[in-house]
C-alpha cells in the first residue's frame, strides 16, 4: 500500500466531520461571527464586501459567500502563488446543505446501473485497485465572476475566484463502465452524489454527458487531488473530473452512475444550467423566450495577479506584471497585456505547460503613466479563439470570459 492510499485507508478508523460552527444552524446569519476581515470584491452592482474565514474544516482564509449551503471563494492573491491551487484554499460549490458530515469508507459503495450488463456497486478499495491517470485541470463554476455581470442578475455574486486548479489522481470513467458492459443504444450517462435536497420534492442534484464524452478517456474519477486524498469540502471520497467543462458537470461525493437509453430529462440538465443557443451564449439584458442548451465546454480567460486591482505603487517607466491564463477547453497559446486601454498589446513569456486544461503562468512588462492604469490581459487559445473585449451577458449569469481589467494607480 502506498503513502496515498495508507492516507484514505487511515479515515476507516475515524469520521470526518465538518465544523458545527461553520455548518450549524445558524445560517448565512452567521457569516460575520466566521469572519475574520472583510474582502472588497469591487462588484459593480455593490454589495462586495465578504468576510474572510477559516473556520471551515480542511481550509485556510476563503471568502466567505454563503454557510448554507458552502460557497467559499479562493482569493485572487493564491493563484499568484502557484498554477496549482492549494487544496486549503480550493474553492468550493455545493448546490444543497444536506451534505454528509462524515463518510465511512469502509461501507462506501459507488454504483453502477441502467443501460449496462452488469450493474456494480464498488466498493473504494475496488475502485483504488483500478489503473490510475493523473491529469492537471481547472475547475471553474460556471457562475464565476457573476458579479461582475452588468445589470446585475441573480445567483451567488462571485469574484473571479470560483475555480481552481489541481492534479487529479483516478480511474478512468470509461474503465469503469467497461466493467459495467454498456449496453448497446446507451446514449447518455448520468451521476449523482450523496448531497441531499433540503426542501420535500426538490430535485436530487444529478448531472449527465454523452455517451461518447463520458467513454472519452479523459473524464476520471478522481480519489486525490494535488497528491492528497479529495478534501471532503471538495467531493471526499469520489467525484466527477469533466476537463475543459464547467465544474457543474464536476459532481461531488460521487455515489451513482446511470447508463441511459435516451437523453437526461430531469431538472439539472433540461432547466438549470442553461445558456443561450447564441454566438458567447450573450443576449440583451432582459431578453426572453430565447432557445438554451446545457452548458459546456469552457472558454480563454486570464487574470493579472501579481497585483491587486486598484493598488497604488510608486512611479517607473515600467513594471513588471504576471498572473494566470486558461484556455477553456484547449490550451494556451499566448497571452498579451496593455496598459493604454487595448490600443498597444506587449506578449508576455509563458511559463511550464502543465496540460492543455491546466492554468499557465505569464509573466510581462507594461510601460506605466502617472495616475490610473488599466492594465488589460488577452489570451488566445490553441484553437485560435481569443477573451472578446465586451463583456457578454445572459441572466444565469453563465461563461464571463472578455478581457479583464486591473486598474494600478502610479504615484
Amino acid at each position: 500500500m502506498d503513502n496515498f492510499d495508507a492516507g484514505l485507508a487511515s479515515e476507516t478508523s475515524r469520521r470526518r466531520f465538518l465544523s458545527h460552527a461553520a455548518l450549524g444552524t445558524a445560517g448565512l446569519a452567521a457569516a460575520p461571527a466566521l469572519a475574520q476581515q472583510l474582502v472588497d470584491l469591487k462588484l459593480p452592482g455593490g454589495n462586495a464586501e465578504r468576510p474572510m474565514t477559516s473556520a471551515f474544516p480542511g481550509k485556510g482564509s476563503m471568502i466567505l459567500q454563503r454557510v448554507h449551503p458552502p460557497l467559499l471563494e479562493t482569493p485572487m492573491d493564491v493563484f499568484d502563488k502557484s498554477v496549482f491551487t492549494p487544496n486549503d484554499q480550493f474553492f468550493v460549490r455545493w448546490h444543497w446543505a444536506d451534505i454528509p458530515t462524515s463518510i465511512d469508507v469502509e461501507t462506501f459503495r459507488l454504483n453502477v446501473f441502467g443501460h449496462v450488463n452488469r450493474p456494480l456497486s464498488i466498493s473504494l478499495a475496488q475502485l483504488l485497485r483500478l489503473p490510475r491517470v493523473e491529469m492537471a485541470a481547472v475547475n471553474q463554476c460556471s457562475g464565476n465572476s457573476r458579479g461582475l455581470f452588468q445589470p446585475r442578475v441573480a445567483g451567488a455574486q462571485w469574484g473571479n475566484g470560483a475555480m481552481g486548479n489541481a492534479k487529479w489522481l483516478g480511474v478512468r470513467l470509461r474503465d469503469v463502465l467497461d466493467l459495467a458492459g454498456v449496453k448497446a443504444g446507451a446514449v447518455q450517462v448520468r451521476f449523482g452524489a450523496l448531497d441531499q435536497p433540503v426542501v420535500a420534492g426538490a430535485p436530487d442534484f444529478e448531472k449527465a454527458l454523452d455517451i461518447d464524452h463520458a467513454r472519452d478517456g479523459e473524464v476520471m474519477i478522481a480519489f486525490g487531488m494535488n497528491g492528497e486524498q479529495l478534501p471532503l469540502l471538495n467531493g471526499f471520497p469520489c467525484r466527477l473530473i469533466v476537463p475543459g467543462w464547467y465544474s457543474t458537470y464536476w459532481v461531488k461525493m460521487l455515489n451513482a452512475i446511470e447508463v441511459l437509453p435516451g437523453p437526461d430529462d430531469q431538472y439539472w440538465m433540461a432547466k438549470a444550467y442553461r445558456i443561450p443557443a447564441t454566438p458567447g451564449a450573450n443576449v440583451a439584458p432582459g431578453a426572453k423566450d430565447f432557445p438554451t442548451v446545457p452548458i459546456n465546454r469552457m472558454i480563454p480567460r486570464s487574470w493579472m495577479t501579481s497585483l491587486p486591482d486598484g493598488q497604488a505603487i510608486a512611479y517607473e517607466a515600467s513594471i513588471p506584471v504576471g498572473g494566470i491564463a486558461m484556455g477553456g477547453d484547449c490550451g494556451v497559446a499566448k497571452v498579451d497585456v496593455s496598459s493604454d486601454g487595448g490600443r498597444t498589446w506587449y506578449r508576455t513569456t509563458l511559463g511550464a505547460d502543465e496540460g492543455r486544461y491546466s492554468f499557465r503562468r505569464w509573466d510581462g512588462r507594461v510601460p506605466l503613466r502617472r495616475g490610473p492604469n488599466p492594465i488589460m490581459v488577452r489570451c488566445w487559445n490553441t484553437n485560435g479563439v481569443a477573451q472578446p473585449m465586451k463583456p457578454i451577458w445572459n441572466p444565469g449569469g453563465f461563461m464571463r470570459g472578455n478581457i479583464e481589467t486591473t486598474t494600478i494607480i502610479a504615484a
